[in-house]
């Protein structure tokens, strides 16, 4: 089973069917969707989610709202007979409270979301056929704090997130407590592990650094043993270069700590550059 789904199958076990006015939010959320076909006459609610049907077939049922149940090849159909009731159900809610604002997103996700699996990619969306419809849910999850995005297409009408942390919002909001949790658990894990990747290749960065520069230290020193420049060099200088040609993995900080007489980092750095300088002058 997909994650959408089992974000869908938790959903649509909420035992809450006696609560009329979050029926009714619910039931629009699910009109609102690009899943429907409707005319003056009849509206048609299709989907392949049999978690989906289910749910609206129960809300149908608990509103007292008639309608016949259908199958077309991979689909599941509910026809709905339009009446003045419902046409009332159908109405935007502007003044809702915040459960039955709730209530309608969660239908509407129910009716054309998805959800991917987190491991995979992050993105959530749900289809519209009419951009007022879009907007609408748009509307109702800013007002929570949860902000998607708007896509217009000649057919269809997509609100979408694409962040972590929006997702994980969204599916608090319509009441999804395990899918958090599982978003959550799979969010937090890639979070860890990219966080290791990063100080990883930092580390590695800084490695080669450090290798890098020995061994341009080393070849300076190699250039002026070569030109039999080294016994000329100060004492102070020869025991750096010493050090370095026996050491040529250690770090500044460890060549210091060599001396006779140690010295910090940046005073071994100085000594090393000092050697570069010469070295420089004699490649004139």
């Amino acid at each position: 089973m997909s994650f959408s789904s089992e974000i869908k199958e938790e959903l649509s076990k909420v035992n809450n069917f006696r609560d009329k006015k979050i029926l009714e939010a619910e039931f629009l959320g699910y009109i609102l969707t690009g899943n429907v076909v409707s005319n003056y006459e009849y509206i048609e609610f299709i989907t392949e989610n049999e978690f989906n049907i289910e749910r609206f077939y129960k809300i149908l049922f608990n509103l007292g709202i008639d309608y016949e149940p259908s199958i077309r090849g991979k689909v599941f159909v509910a026809t709905i007979k339009v009446t003045e009731a419902v046409r009332k159900y159908m109405e935007f809610n502007l003044e809702a409270d915040e459960e039955v604002k709730k209530a309608i997103v969660k239908g509407a996700f129910l009716g054309a979301g998805s959800v991917n699996d987190p491991n995979k990619q992050y993105h959530l969306e749900i289809s519209f056929g009419e951009r007022n419809n879009a907007e609408y849910i748009l509307n109702l999850c800013k007002s929570f704090g949860v902000f998607l995005k708007a896509l217009d297409s000649k057919e269809r009408y997509t609100v979408y997130i694409k962040e972590s942390e929006e997702i994980s919002k969204f599916l608090a909001l319509i009441g999804s407590n395990k899918g958090v949790l599982a978003f959550e658990d799979v969010r937090i894990t890639k979070e860890v592990k990219n966080n290791v990747n990063r100080l990883v290749n930092c580390e590695t960065a800084n490695l080669n650094r450090i290798v890098n520069a020995a061994v341009d230290q080393i070849n300076d020193i190699k250039l002026i043993k070569k030109l039999n420049k080294f016994e000329e060099l100060p004492e102070y200088l020869k025991q750096v270069a010493y050090l370095r040609l026996e050491n040529p993995d250690a770090s500044l900080k460890t060549l210091g700590e060599m001396l006779e007489k140690p010295l910090g980092k940046s005073g071994v750095n100085h000594r090393l550059q000092k050697i570069h300088e010469i070295a420089e002058e004699l490649r004139k």
